[in-house]
C-alpha cells in the first residue's frame, strides 16, 4: 500500500453503521489517536533522532550535522512520498526561516538566553542549521492535521486583526529583552481575539470541536515537553542548566503557546489566500 492511500483511508475511513455509545467513542479515539501519530510524523522522527543520535555524532561527524542531514532527510523522503505537498513545504520552509531568524538572535552575544555549546560544522552564527526544523515540525503539524481532521474553524477573527496579534508576538520575543515582556497583554489580546473562535475536525464520520484557545494551549504544553526532552539530551542549554539539568521553567509554557498561535496565523492565512486568489493554469 503506498503511503498516500493511507493518507487516503485516514481522511476518508469505512463509515460505521449502528454504532453508537462507548463503541463509538472508542473507535473515534482510535482514529483521533492515528491522525495524531500521521500529523506527527515529521515531529516524531525528528525528536525520535535527537534521541538516537550519540553525543559523539556518527560516521565523523558531529550531532548537530547529523541532525540537520537526518532533518533534510526526512522533509525530502515526506515531499517524494507524497505525504507533504510542494505547498506545504513551502511553508514549512518559511516557518524554519522564521525560527532561525530568532534562535540566531536569542543565543547572541547580549542576549544569550540559551546556547549551543556543542561544535558542528553546520553552526551559523553560534546557531546549528537543524534548530529551524524544531519550529518547522510545529508547522508541520498544524499542516498535516488542518488537512487529516478536514479543520474548519468556526467564528475566525479578521485575518487582519489575527496577522496583526501574531506579529506582535512574534515582534515581543525579540524586544522583551529591550522595552519590557508583554506577552501577557498578547496573551489577553489572543483571549479576547479567540474568545469565540472553535476548531471543528473530524476524527471519524461525524464533526467534533472544541474551543481553538484551548488547542493553542494544549500544543503549547507537549512542545515545552519536547523541550524539556531537548535539553536533558544537551541538545541546547539554559543559563540554568549548565551546571546541572533542570526543567524547563513552566513559563515557557506561555511562551509556546504564543509562537502556536502564530504559525496557526500563518497556516490559517496561507489556507485563506489559496481559497480566495485562483490562478489560471
Amino acid at each position: 500500500m503506498r503511503l498516500q492511500s493511507i493518507d487516503q483511508f485516514l481522511i476518508q475511513p469505512p463509515q460505521p453503521e449502528n454504532l453508537v455509545g462507548f463503541r463509538r467513542f472508542l473507535l473515534e479515539f482510535w482514529y483521533f489517536g492515528i491522525k495524531e501519530v500521521r500529523a506527527c510524523l515529521f515531529v516524531g522522527l525528528f525528536f525520535a533522532s535527537i534521541l538516537i543520535v550519540p553525543k559523539a555524532g556518527l560516521f565523523g561527524l558531529p550531532r548537530y550535522d547529523v541532525l540537520f542531514v537526518i532533518a533534510l532527510l526526512i522533509q525530502g523522503g515526506m515531499v517524494w512520498s507524497k505525504l507533504e505537498t510542494v505547498d506545504e513545504l513551502k511553508a514549512v520552509t518559511l516557518f524554519h526561516m522564521v525560527g532561525f531568524a530568532l534562535e540566531v538572535f536569542k543565543v547572541s552575544g547580549q542576549i544569550q538566553s540559551w546556547a549551543y555549546p556543542e561544535f558542528g560544522y553546520t553552526k551559523i552564527w553560534g546557531v546549528p542549521l537543524f534548530s529551524g526544523f524544531m519550529y518547522a515540525s510545529i508547522g508541520s503539524y498544524i499542516i498535516q492535521a488542518w488537512r487529516l481532521f478536514d479543520l474548519r474553524i468556526r467564528h475566525h477573527p479578521p485575518y487582519w486583526m489575527a496577522a496583526l496579534i501574531g506579529i506582535l508576538i512574534y515582534v515581543n520575543f525579540f524586544t522583551h529583552h529591550y522595552i519590557g515582556d508583554y506577552r501577557w497583554y498578547m496573551a489577553a489580546c489572543a483571549l479576547g481575539l479567540y474568545a469565540r473562535s472553535s476548531v471543528v475536525f473530524r476524527p471519524l464520520d461525524r464533526d467534533r470541536s472544541m474551543p481553538l484557545l484551548l488547542s493553542f494551549i494544549l500544543i503549547g504544553f507537549f512542545i515545552w515537553l519536547a523541550e524539556n526532552m531537548g535539553t536533558f539530551f544537551g541538545i541546547w542549554r539554559y543559563p540554568n542548566q549548565l551546571g546541572a539539568w533542570s526543567t524547563v521553567h513552566l513559563g515557557k509554557w506561555s511562551s509556546w503557546s504564543l509562537l502556536v498561535i502564530m504559525t496557526f496565523t500563518i497556516v490559517a492565512h496561507l489556507k485563506h489566500i489559496k481559497r480566495h486568489i485562483h490562478i489560471a493554469e
